[in-house]
């Protein structure tokens, strides 16, 4: 194989794949990249046997062929080459030279005959999708999943396509973030996929603002392709818990606060929580929400905000950063906060079809 590329090119699409090598693989070739070149292209593909990443530069290629290269220790030769192009020239015991302007490696590779099989569309169901909508979707949720590897069935993220829409939910027991979006796709097409937080990470990174998404389902696995690029998961199996059930029907108390200044200020008072000690108390009076913390080995803190707000004087604490968490992934410039007393789960809620709910802290 013997090939030039440019090398912001070549950077660009190991950047894009390799964040899916494990690093701590028994297996030496799922350390490694999968470079095949054909007339005027080559793909670059990764693999850690659960999510797969591939992805097509333009190549001018004077040998076709495929090796496999250690991929995080490309990445890292070819950012420190100078800007220009790269030529790459492996030989038929995969050994690679790398030479771009004065610059030289020779890099030991292995055969692409050990690198893994690489999945294909499959299944019956497909769906079209906004890049940039969808890759928002994930981002309004997905910091709420667990990392609790006791409850497997929470470590991701749901994707559900039902009724005309699609519902992206993910909790950990203690909060739980949805939103919604109405997408097209056929009455028969409706179903339910737990997507692994890893993947989520993945296509949060590699999406684009725009373009469309085209999402390959059958019962273990999902296929996404867009932009010359494709990544494969398999799905997390088992049954999503009743998300509906726990989100409260009514609320006695509904209070407006601007976004930035909610989260400004929990960011200041969580400055003085500690990993034992962490329930911020929010006190909503007339027009004013104070919130206060105070830790016995560190201090306290307190911060007075305006709000929009008539009703009863009612106190909740809340974990701090389960609260900064969805005020910074939002865009909006005010959220709505209801609540009914201090043991009952507040909700947020904004003016797009998203919704937040945590349960309160007890506080001695």
């Amino acid at each position: 194989m013997k090939l030039e590329i440019a090398k912001a090119v070549l950077l660009e699409g190991l950047q894009k794949v390799q964040n899916v090598v494990s690093l701590r693989s028994t297996l030496p070739i799922l350390s490694n990249v999968l470079i095949s070149a054909d007339k005027k292209s080559i793909t670059l593909t990764t693999t850690d046997l659960e999510v797969t990443m591939r992805c097509t530069v333009d190549a001018t290629v004077q040998k076709v062929g495929a090796t496999t290269l250690p991929a995080r220790r490309l990445a890292s030769i070819v950012r420190e080459l100078p800007d220009g192009v790269v030529e790459l020239d492996v030989d038929d015991k995969d050994v690679a030279s790398i030479t771009c302007g004065s610059s030289f490696f020779k890099i030991v590779g292995l055969s692409s005959d050990e690198f893994p099989p690489i999945p294909k569309p499959e299944g019956k169901h497909a769906y079209t999708l906004d890049q940039g909508a969808f890759r928002e979707m994930l981002r309004k949720t997905a910091y709420a999943a667990s990392s609790d590897e006791t409850r497997y069935v929470l470590n991701g993220v749901l994707l559900s396509f039902k009724a005309a829409k699609l519902t992206i939910v993910a909790t950990d027991g203690r909060r739980l973030a949805l939103v919604e979006q109405e997408v097209d796709f056929p009455a028969e097409a409706q179903k339910d996929y737990i997507l692994p937080t890893k993947p989520v990470n993945e296509l949060m990174h590699v999406l684009k603002d725009e373009g469309e998404l085209k999402i390959h389902a059958s019962e273990s696995q999902l296929l996404f392709e867009f932009d010359a690029t494709m990544l494969a998961t398999k799905l997390i199996d088992g049954t999503y818990p009743n998300y509906r059930q726990v989100i409260p029907s009514s609320s006695e108390e509904r209070v407006t606060i601007e976004r930035e200044s909610l989260l400004t200020a929990l960011r200041r008072v969580s400055l003085v929580t500690t990993d034992k000690s962490n329930a911020t108390k929010l006190t909503f009076a007339k027009n004013k929400l104070t919130i206060t913390m105070s830790t016995p080995d560190v201090g306290e803190a307190r911060e007075t905000i305006p709000v929009k707000y008539a009703g009863k004087e009612i106190s909740v604490a809340f974990n701090p950063e389960y609260m900064i968490d969805p005020l910074k992934n939002l865009t909006n410039d005010e959220i709505a906060l209801e609540l009914t007393d201090e043991l009952s789960p507040g909700v947020l809620k904004t003016d797009i079809p998203f919704l937040y709910v945590l349960m309160p802290m007890r506080v001695g």
